[in-house]
């Protein structure tokens, strides 16, 4: 039966085979039939993985944010005709804050092979590095843009951390990295403490964990950075 495989990408601008395992990179360049979250990204990533067949034969469909639902059981096509199916998201791995999930629960439904591929994750790999501990977390993917919905936010999030004994983790876009951390420093309790991972698995990786206190006035180094953030007591 074919079978849906999950490919991990590389989390930036890096040689695929530095952070890619040869074993997902074989099935990558095996495969002829994609579902991506963005063709022209995909292209790019599938070239650098070193596909043999010339990029623009092979068939790719886009699964994103705009895809309705009920066009998602389409997708499957390909596996429902014999022929293994790779979804690709824009950076790291696939269905996880990634629109791909709609299309995996889908393959569940039709009885399909679900693969997970081995490659990396900003979430694990910044939950990892930042001492805050793993036994128990939750991620949470963006929080609110604009006040007072983000200090609210911010205030539960340390509610539950500190309730649960569990790091909370979420996500900014890079424009809104250092508001976001600012607003973390001055909102969190003085002795709460606020990890940053940026830029994680490239060369300009920097990975800090200090209490909110200490992050204050020193916020800028999270300005324009791909970043996970986390929160922890």
């Amino acid at each position: 039966m074919a079978s849906l495989y999950l490919i991990p990408v590389p989390l930036g601008p890096v040689d695929p085979h530095t952070c890619l395992p040869p074993d997902t990179l074989a099935i990558a360049r095996r495969l002829e039939y994609f579902v991506v979250e963005r063709a022209k990204t995909a292209r790019a990533h599938l070239k650098a993985m070193g596909h043999p067949q010339p990029i623009q034969s092979l068939q790719l469909t886009e699964l994103n944010e705009h895809t309705p639902a009920a066009s998602i059981p389409s997708l499957l096509a390909p596996l429902k005709a014999g022929h293994d199916l790779g979804l690709l998201s824009e950076a790291g791995c696939p269905a996880v804050a990634d629109p791909g999930a709609a299309l995996v629960l889908a393959a569940h439904r039709e009885g399909i092979p679900v693969v997970p591929l081995i490659g990396p994750s900003s979430i694990l790999l910044a939950l990892m590095a930042s001492g805050l501990g793993g036994q128990r977390f939750a991620f949470h993917g963006y929080l609110p843009a604009k006040e007072p919905e983000r200090s609210q936010a911010i205030r539960s999030l340390e509610q539950t951390a500190r309730r649960d004994r569990a790091t909370q983790l979420f996500i900014e876009t890079p424009y809104r990295s250092a508001a976001l951390l600012e607003a973390l420093a001055q909102t969190l309790a003085p002795a709460t403490l606020i990890s940053v991972g940026a830029d994680i698995s490239l060369p300009s990786q920097w990975i800090q964990t200090r209490s909110a206190k200490n992050w204050r006035g020193h916020t800028d180094a999270a300005k324009d950075r791909l970043a996970v953030f986390g929160i922890g007591v």
